[in-house]
C-alpha cells in the first residue's frame, strides 16, 4: 500500500513515485575565490534522456529511486551512495516533486535506470563550470548596433 505524501502541491504523489537523483559539481564565487561544492537535484525526465545521450554533464552519477527513500514528511533524507558533504539543490522539494511528474508522464524514461540503481558511466565534465551565484549584469556595451535601415520601409 502507497502513502500519499503530505505536501499542498503533491496530492497527485505518493511515496513510491519514481525519480531520479544526480550528484552535479558545482561551483560558487566568494571574494574572487571559486570553491567547488556537490549538490544534490532531482533530474527530469527530458534531462535524463539527453544524458544518457552521452552529452558532457557536470552530474557524477545518477540514481534511481522513489520519493519515500528521500522525503520523509518534511525531512529530507541523504540518499545511499551519496557523500554526507552534498548539499540538497535550491528549492529541492519542489524540484524533486515537478521532476516526479515527468516520470509518470513519460514512463519509458523509467528504463534508462532501472529503480534502486546507480548510472555512473555519465559523459562527465566540468569544462564548463556551473556557477551557482553568477551575477548577470548587462550593460549599455551588451546592446546590439542595428543597421540605420531596420525600422525604415524602403
Amino acid at each position: 500500500m502507497t502513502t500519499i505524501i503530505s505536501y499542498a502541491d503533491a496530492t497527485d504523489l505518493n511515496t513510491d513515485d519514481y525519480i531520479v537523483l544526480g550528484l552535479a559539481t558545482c561551483f560558487y564565487k566568494e571574494d574572487g575565490e571559486v570553491h567547488q561544492v556537490e549538490v544534490i537535484e532531482p533530474i527530469p525526465s527530458a534531462a535524463l534522456e539527453a544524458l544518457c545521450k552521452d552529452i558532457p554533464t557536470s552530474y557524477r552519477l545518477a540514481y534511481a529511486t522513489n520519493l519515500g527513500s528521500v522525503l520523509n514528511g518534511d525531512k529530507m533524507l541523504l540518499p545511499e551512495g551519496f557523500p554526507e558533504s552534498a548539499q540538497f539543490g535550491d528549492e529541492f522539494r519542489l524540484r524533486l516533486f515537478s521532476a516526479a511528474r515527468t516520470y509518470k508522464r513519460r514512463e519509458a524514461a523509467q528504463a534508462l535506470i532501472p529503480l534502486g540503481t546507480t548510472k555512473t558511466d555519465l559523459n562527465y565534465s566540468t569544462e564548463r563550470k556551473r556557477v551557482l551565484n553568477a551575477a548577470r549584469i548587462v550593460t549599455k556595451e551588451d546592446n546590439v548596433k542595428q543597421h540605420s535601415h531596420t525600422h525604415k520601409v524602403l
